[in-house]
């Protein structure tokens, strides 16, 4: 397999960084389907995502970014980012020399993607989006203050505890396929880079703070939303209204997963994903839109995957 290629780039003076892990070539084989470039959560860098190298790899190029704010990018300038985070997308794809890419976000960044989308409709082959955070209630709310507070403080443990389970579903009667080990996932990975990354509290509060927009709605762009059934950031019922506002969308739920749905079944995710940018859907997928859900099936001895 090719050996994958890391460049750096800079938007407005910030610099940021993608990867490409290369699709093969050799012997004139030709991709089934366009660059595929991933997006995440707040603290998800251009290393996070082996599972979709495994799935998307033998189709595509894989693109993952450190964009400006997240993993070894410069922090972000003072002031709304949207702009500047959607430009330093297009520069990826302009870097690429791609016309068009197909684009997955999963939590923080699906808004990433959905902006994109939204202004640069011509260069998006497919969208996916997973997790949408488009609807925060007010216990949530007051959990995220909470971290904020604890993070202010210096509390980084407390902090990671918190804001773990703030994106977990901790209901012992709603089951999620590997909860306890993505929970301690999860905490590792944010105290990881609040010890290692000098500007991941920042991108943190950016995170907590910020409230993505996610109105106006968007066609010309084949679309794929999913939530996972216990979604306690989201509800998949707001996830689904947001999903109609995109003309002729799919809006499919991930059985016994939560917000965290690309860690408890992350194997089903990256083959979902796979499938609907490379044409090959999951025939249940397949038959779902937005004015009615479907619920994948539930698999107590899913594969346990790598995240």
């Amino acid at each position: 397999m090719p050996e994958e290629i890391i460049r750096t780039l800079s938007a407005d003076g910030v610099r940021y960084g993608y990867r490409v892990l290369p699709y093969d070539r050799s012997g004139g084989a030709v991709p089934r389907t366009e660059p595929t470039l991933i997006l995440g959560g707040a603290l998800q860098g251009m290393f996070g995502w082996p599972q979709m190298d495994d799935h998307l790899g033998p189709a595509a190029d894989v693109v993952t970014a450190d964009l400006p704010g997240m993993g070894g990018a410069d922090p972000l300038p003072p002031g709304p980012s949207a702009d500047l985070l959607r430009r330093a997308v297009l520069g990826i794809a302009d870097d690429l020399g791609a016309p068009r890419l197909n684009v997955f976000g999963f939590s923080y960044g699906t808004a990433i993607a959905f902006g994109f989308a939204q202004h640069h409709p011509e260069r998006v082959a497919r969208l996916a989006l997973g997790g949408v955070p488009v609807h925060i209630d007010a216990a949530q709310a007051a959990c995220w203050e909470r971290a904020r507070r604890q993070l202010a403080a210096g509390d980084r443990g407390g902090f990671a505890a918190t804001a773990a389970d703030a994106l977990m579903c901790l209901d012992p009667e709603r089951p999620v396929h590997r909860r306890e080990l993505a929970r301690r996932y999860v905490r590792r990975s944010f105290l990881h880079a609040l010890t290692h990354s000098p500007h991941a509290a920042d991108s943190l509060h950016r995170a907590l703070a910020d409230r993505p927009d996610f109105t106006g709605g968007l066609a010309g762009v084949p679309a794929l939303v999913f939530a996972g059934e216990h979604d306690t950031v989201t509800s998949p019922a707001r996830q689904q209204e947001f999903a109609a506002t995109i003309e002729g969308s799919r809006f499919l739920t991930i059985g016994e997963s939560d917000h965290w749905v690309v860690l408890e079944r992350a194997e089903e995710v990256a083959s979902l994903v796979t499938g609907f940018f490379t044409g090959r859907e999951q025939p249940m997928a397949a038959t779902s839109r937005a004015t009615g859900a479907v619920v994948l099936p539930r698999q107590a001895t899913a594969p346990a995957g790598r995240t």
